[in-house]
């Protein structure tokens, strides 16, 4: 139970093992998890082959201390409407495990070092990469966007597209074709991954007056923009096949997932506008899935003989 100290209510004392956990938990671990899992087939198939070790090594660590500091300064700058939100109540700021003062420092240090990291073991275009990741979450999505248009997710998700050319300049030093493309993939990909999570939490996002698009349109029209936004990844994603002269394991991968996850899209749409039980985080899950398996045939598609 809290006590008052100096007029003030002191927050509980935590052991360092729940310390430490609720540090992890800032970071967003399931998200920094999907963004790093994008950054190794794009290595690979910048290679052409497996890539130096320390350096997948080192992309890695730096992609997940950028990861981490921004999605620290996103807890920091939401914790008023986390307190809100059943979906994010638990989270340390919330909960008073980390005070205010401690998730700030801990973003700016992770951001810091992310940028330091990735500027002495990997190169200096993967480090300016990570500020532009960094400020475009903490900046552009969670202070301008998120809470002021229902495009937020659109425009703020750029940053999630930010792995892909970290990885790719990694090895190369440079950005090229294939790197845009999968920059469009993510771009794209982000809607219809996140706008379903949108509809399950609409009450949640309406009780803090964000305006996502699950909250400010009907069922019908955010399966309707779910399923043009499916449409058009998977497209992006068969550009990849002449831009970067992909095989049959990437090709055959790209439409089968692809032609599922769009599958999945309608039949959203289809329950929706017949008033049916409506699913979305069933579409939320096969996005995950779909990206998992395009990013998994991009990393064997290199490795193979023919």
């Amino acid at each position: 139970m809290d006590v008052a100290v100096e007029g003030r209510t002191a927050r509980p004392r935590i052991g360092a093992g729940q310390k430490v956990k609720a540090y992890v938990s800032l970071t967003k671990p399931r998200v920094m998890e999907l963004l790093l899992v994008t950054t190794v087939p794009v290595m690979i198939l910048a290679q052409n082959g497996i890539p130096n070790l320390w350096l997948v090594f080192a992309t890695l660590v730096g992609g997940a201390l950028s990861a981490g500091g921004a999605g620290a300064f996103n807890c920091y700058i939401d914790r008023d409407i986390d307190r809100v939100m059943n979906r994010t109540k638990s989270r340390p700021l919330v909960t008073g495990e980390l005070s205010d003062r401690e998730g700030l420092v801990f973003a700016w240090v992770l951001s810091i070092v992310s940028v330091l990291w990735f500027a002495a073991f990997v190169n200096l275009y993967t480090a300016v990469l990570s500020v532009i990741a960094i400020f475009l979450y903490a900046v552009v999505y969670t202070i301008i966007l998120k809470r002021h248009t229902s495009q937020n997710i659109i425009w703020g998700g750029i940053a999630g597209c930010m792995p892909v050319l970290i990885g790719w300049a990694a090895v190369t030093n440079s950005l090229d074709w294939p790197a845009w493309v999968l920059f469009g993939v993510i771009f794209l990909w982000t809607p219809p991954h996140y706008w379903p999570l949108s509809m399950r939490y609409s009450e949640d996002y309406k009780s803090v007056g964000v305006p996502m698009l699950g909250v400010t349109r009907g069922q019908a029209v955010v399966g309707l923009q779910t399923i043009l936004y499916a449409w058009a990844t998977v497209a992006c994603s068969l550009l990849l096949i002449p831009v970067a002269s992909m095989g049959i394991v990437y090709s055959v991968a790209a439409v089968a997932s692809g032609g599922w996850f769009i599958f999945e899209t309608h039949l959203l749409y289809n329950t929706a506008i017949s008033h049916g039980d409506v699913r979305p985080m069933r579409v939320f899950h096969a996005s995950i899935t779909y990206l998992t398996i395009l990013f998994l045939a991009i990393a064997i598609d290199p490795l193979l003989p023919f």
